[in-house]
């Protein structure tokens, strides 16, 4: 009884310390990965969001986000199952934006009852972007023959090895405004009237967490530590919420493990994700980062 009145009462009147639980949320979001690229899904994530729900007696639950975005699918996920537990625990949600929290980032950045940012922050980038490579006139140089068999005339879409065609653009087009639509409409139900009425909003524009304010993209400026001490008073304590110790930590030795991994197994990682990497890469780089 004592902890959950402690809880209710004003920071001034508290007599004990409050735990806030923090996550890290910080990579690039896409499904999959691996132990030797890790990234941001609802499956490497669902672990650390749920245990910081449960945290005995907080008021609150922190989030730190740094991510220039990736799979809409998985980003949605990650911010449903963040708004979930929130109802369900009744628990206050507050956002913290280091780097960048856009596209995709910012999705989940929205998942936040309250969005904090460093002025330098960049915010934004409420749009959709395919990114893929063609290499029709490299298969040609090395002379190699590209031969796909298919059944349905439409199963060889944008196959990175032949021509695009106008038709499969226009296709896959037409499902980036669709999911477009759906970043839109979730921005607009959880920031509502906060939000500005600036014609550039969805575009895929990116600004500044000060711009970010002016927009109603973020609800203040600041840092994690400031401002939950502010709110929750001086003796506010942040607990880091981290992930179990994978089998990759350990053969890397991280944990104190001699063992080390395979050549063959590092390889193989290397070349199967190479244009993950490259990808990657090119997100973080469309922000300065």
């Amino acid at each position: 009884m004592r902890r959950l009145l402690n809880r209710l009462l004003p920071k001034s009147m508290r007599s004990q310390a409050v735990t806030i639980p923090v996550i890290r949320l910080h990579g690039t979001i896409m499904a999959g990965g691996s132990q030797f690229r890790p990234s941001l899904s609802l499956a490497s994530t669902a672990g650390v969001i749920e245990k910081a729900f449960a945290f005995p007696d907080a008021p609150a639950v922190a989030i730190s986000i740094n991510s220039p975005g990736g799979s809409p699918v998985q980003s949605r996920l990650i911010y449903k199952r963040i708004r979930d537990l929130a109802v369900e625990k009744n628990r206050k949600v507050f956002v913290f934006i280091e780097d960048v929290a856009a596209s995709g980032g910012y999705m989940i950045a929205v998942a936040g009852d309250e969005i904090v940012a460093d002025p330098s922050s960049i915010v934004g980038s409420i749009g959709v972007v395919s990114a893929s490579f063609g290499f029709t006139e490299l298969i040609k140089k090395i002379g190699i023959e590209r031969r796909v068999y298919t059944a349905g005339k439409n199963k060889a879409t944008l196959d990175p090895f032949k021509p695009e065609k106008p038709e499969d653009i226009e296709r896959l087009k037409a499902l980036q405004l669709e999911v477009h639509d759906t970043f839109i409409d979730l921005v607009k139900e959880r920031r509502g009237a906060r939000l500005k009425d600036d014609p550039e909003l969805f575009t895929g524009l990116f600004w500044t967490g000060k711009k970010g304010l002016e927009l109603g993209l973020v609800d203040t400026l600041g840092d994690m530590r400031t401002v939950l001490k502010d709110r929750f008073g001086a003796k506010t304590r942040l607990h880091l919420i981290t992930p179990p110790r994978g089998l990759f930590g350990r053969k890397l030795g991280i944990f104190g493990s001699s063992e080390r991994p395979a050549a063959a197994e590092i390889a193989a990682a290397a070349a199967g994700g190479l244009l993950d990497v490259v990808e990657e890469r090119a997100l973080w780089s469309r922000f300065g980062l």
